[in-house]
């Protein structure tokens, strides 16, 4: 039953932290890069070498934003409700 009514603010989650990923990736790569402008891989101007380094962060920040918020909110319903969610 909790699983059932976890799952509508898991998908909230994830939609939250797919906006919270995208904006912290345009961040670090306008430090790292020092570009404004992030390659994208349909940018005909862009080579291979730009592209998946770009892709290979994106992807990484994506992917460590998505686990902590999943993680912290499992953890917030077994606090509220002594069963984990999965």
């Amino acid at each position: 039953m909790v699983k059932l009514l976890y799952k509508p603010f898991a998908i909230l989650f994830g939609l939250l932290g797919g906006m919270i990923a995208s904006a912290l990736f345009s961040k670090v790569w306008k430090a790292v890069a020092h570009e404004d402008d992030v390659p994208d891989a349909s940018d005909e101007a862009r080579a291979w070498k730009e592209i998946l380094p770009a892709v290979a962060l994106k992807g990484a920040i994506a992917g460590v934003i998505k686990a902590v918020i999943h993680r912290g909110g499992a953890t917030g319903v077994r606090g509220l409700t002594g069963t984990w969610p999965a």
